[in-house]
């Protein structure tokens, strides 16, 4: 691709939401370094703003408005770009807003270079597109461990997602096209991968191909030493995969696969693929496999018709489960879908305060995880140093503290964990 160097401009990136969301920004940050631009930090002066973002709930939709008023503050002569789902959903409103330059759905953000130099104001481009948009991280994203797109938009129709008409069909990328992108990270450093997308484990449905192929090849990359998947639905999760992850030697003891609810009535509303039997049986198998695995789950609570008792349900299940890494999201109406519909929507005062419930739990699961974690030996990947103290994620995806002088940036090293207090993991490096 040609280029024409544009010296001395700045542009400030905002990202919200998933791993997805992250592995794109960095791909199109990318593509403002091959231009000449610099990246600052969102908040500082630049000449472009783009602001990345989600739609999950009510509360992204807040936040992408207060975001845009902020960058309009720091930066009153940029170009503001509103790029993603929330744009793709809302980019009337988007358009009512003062300010903003442009907006991209969640498929035109790619083709951002094609509109920017327009004179134009409140441009829209929402198009919606059958094309895979790859994307990974870059090294202008600071970060060690690098997200791999591998799949993109969905084919459930869950009740109370919008994602699907945000990002479309499910799409793919190909095993050679990720195994491409794969080695590039590893030749810029990066050790560690993680796959992200949006319903991964519909990869081998829809591209045709498998996806522990797809994991075997990426294993087979000498420079890439820890694996990982992102978010993966429960019902996609085999022995194959498991296998395959456990051959590799590298993949990391950690899954995050969502629950949404212990309480097979809602999960039935919700159009689930599973029951709480079922769900129970698959961390079951993944721990067959990977005994000292931790696990992560999204919760919605509040869904419509949610009782006390079905509330309960879910608490009970992550309180004697081995889930601690909670993931608690109140039930957000989405226009369009099914559940938006539905009679019973449960007060906010309530959802806060289920919310609130959760969140305590979980806090004291991940105590609870952390504290049994003293006195054990782990393989840390650093990332950064925060007043004199190197962190980093173990395995089972706690955050590790070191002491040190020493530039331990994009090491993996063996980390004696000495104590837990504070909700911080202390060790020492050997």
């Amino acid at each position: 691709m040609e280029t024409t160097p544009l010296h001395s401009k700045k542009v400030a990136f905002h990202t919200l939401g998933c791993r997805l969301n992250f592995s794109e920004s960095g791909s199109i940050s990318q593509g403002f370094v091959d231009r000449g631009y610099e990246i600052v930090e969102f908040g500082d002066p630049a000449d472009v703003v783009f602001l990345n973002t989600c739609t999950v709930t009510d509360g992204a939709d807040s936040t992408c408005r207060n975001l845009i008023r902020k960058a309009q503050a720091s930066s009153p002569e940029a170009k503001i770009v509103v790029a993603g789902c929330y744009a793709q959903m809302e980019s009337e409103k988007i358009k009512a807003m003062k300010g903003v330059d442009l907006i991209l759905g969640t498929s035109e953000k790619y083709k951002v270079f094609d509109y920017l130099d327009s004179e134009n104001d409140n441009q829209v481009h929402i198009d919606k597109t059958s094309e895979f948009w790859g994307a990974s991280t870059t090294l202008s994203d600071s970060h060690t461990r690098a997200f791999l797109k591998i799949q993109d938009g969905c084919n459930y129709v869950c009740s109370f997602c919008i994602i699907p008409f945000a990002r479309g069909r499910s799409r793919t990328i190909t095993v050679a096209d990720a195994l491409k992108e794969a080695k590039d990270l590893s030749k810029k450093g990066f050790k560690e991968i993680v796959l992200t997308g949006v319903n991964i484990g519909e990869y081998e449905a829809i591209s045709g191909e498998r996806l522990t192929d797809l994991v075997k090849r990426i294993a087979d990359i000498p420079e890439i030493q820890r694996l990982r998947l992102g978010s993966v639905e429960p019902n996609t999760i085999t022995k194959k995969l498991l296998e395959t992850l456990k051959d590799t030697g590298k993949y990391q003891e950690h899954f995050h696969i969502p629950l949404q609810s212990a309480s097979d009535e809602i999960l039935t509303s919700m159009r689930r693929k599973y029951n709480s039997s079922q769900y129970k049986e698959i961390l079951l198998m993944v721990q067959s496999y990977f005994p000292e695995a931790a696990f992560g789950a999204d919760v919605i609570v509040g869904y419509p018709g949610e009782s006390e008792e079905e509330f309960l349900k879910t608490f009970n299940f992550l309180r004697s489960g081995p889930i601690t890494h909670f993931h608690i999201f109140p039930y957000s109406k989405r226009k369009g879908t099914t559940a938006a519909r539905l009679e019973d929507q449960i007060q906010s005062s309530v959802k806060k305060d289920r919310v609130r419930t959760l969140m305590m739990l979980g806090n004291a699961k991940m105590d609870e995880l952390s504290q049994s974690m003293v006195g054990k030996k782990v393989n840390v990947l650093f990332e950064n140093e925060v007043d004199g103290y190197w962190e980093g994620y173990s395995s089972n995806y706690l955050r590790i503290k070191v002491k040190s002088n020493e530039m331990f940036k994009n090491e993996i090293r063996e980390v004696n964990l000495t104590s837990y207090s504070g909700g911080q993991i202390i060790g020492e490096v050997f």
